[in-house]
């Protein structure tokens, strides 16, 4: 039986887990939370506390005949705390035929909305981002068959602009020429699903839909969907934001994803923003 073992077993993660899980898979994973780990063991998966300077209590027992292994916790200022913690017992798995490190486009930089590729060389400007560009090397030289994701926004269930319409958190910012790429998770799902096949250690696959789009768009479009009206425009000049929230704007670009579908033979479900919450609504998932 495939094992997949996921280190962060969160938002994107659980997607991947709960398809390879009713496939006959076995799927364990990582928490810092112990009523969230009572939630994931009620869904017929091991779940095991792991975070920085809590590393897993037996790694052979927990690690034992694991063959596919997802990472998806951020770096933090000492590095990337899987590695650092487990580097060594991943090393020594014998069952273990593909890895695949979730990273960000955020490692681009700022492109003043041109186009990137993989071939592209990163150039982060945020901390957090060259942060993640230093993950992204230690695991692809880690001697691990591992793959590197570079991912655009996730939004899907609980997660999207229906969902903060509803709730009162919705704004439309608007930066004149600032575009922003997206992802369903579910896509992101597909992708992992598509490299597990057809594995290629050392590749690097950047994961977004077809559309940068600028990021006042989708709350209208979800607006129209439920039939509201949508929050006034503010300038993002003036807007008030927090110092995070107002980062996201420091970096421009348009992520081109020809790879996963020429390479993986990728088709996505939600090609743009307005598939995706369409079915978000037609579902009632958001």
């Amino acid at each position: 039986m495939p094992v997949l073992f996921c280190f962060g077993l969160g938002y994107t993660a659980q997607v991947l887990a709960r398809r390879l899980h009713a496939a006959g898979w076995e799927v364990r994973g990582t928490t810092r939370d112990p009523a969230k780990a009572a939630r994931l063991e009620a869904q017929g998966w091991r779940a095991f506390p792991f975070q920085r300077g809590q590393p897993l209590a037996d790694p052979a027992s927990a690690l034992a005949g694991v063959t596919h292994l997802l990472v998806s916790i951020a770096p933090d200022e000492e590095g990337d705390p899987v590695l650092a913690a487990h580097g060594a017992d991943l090393a020594r798995l014998k069952t273990l035929a593909w890895a695949g490190y979730l990273g960000t486009t955020g490692v681009y930089g700022d492109r003043g909305g041109a186009w990137v590729d993989e071939e592209d060389a990163p150039a982060p400007d945020l901390g957090r981002a060259a942060r993640r560009l230093e993950a992204e090397r230690a695991w692809l030289a880690s001697g691990l068959k591992a793959h590197v994701f570079r991912l655009a926004g996730i939004y899907g269930p609980g997660r999207n602009q229906i969902a903060s319409l509803r709730n009162g958190t919705a704004r439309r910012i608007v930066k004149p020429g600032q575009v922003f790429s997206r992802i369903h998770v579910e896509d992101i799902a597909t992708v992992l699903e598509a490299s597990m096949a057809r594995p290629n250690p050392g590749r690097i696959y950047n994961v977004c839909d077809d559309e940068p789009a600028p990021p006042q768009d989708p709350v209208t479009f979800a607006a129209g969907l439920l039939g509201v009206e949508p929050p006034p425009e503010q300038d993002f000049a003036t807007a008030e934001l927090s110092p995070m929230a107002r980062s996201f704007y420091a970096d421009n670009r348009r992520v081109r994803n020809a790879r996963i579908k020429e390479e993986l033979g990728v088709q996505l479900a939600f090609p743009t923003y307005r598939e995706g919450l369409r079915a978000l609504l037609a579902a009632k998932k958001t």
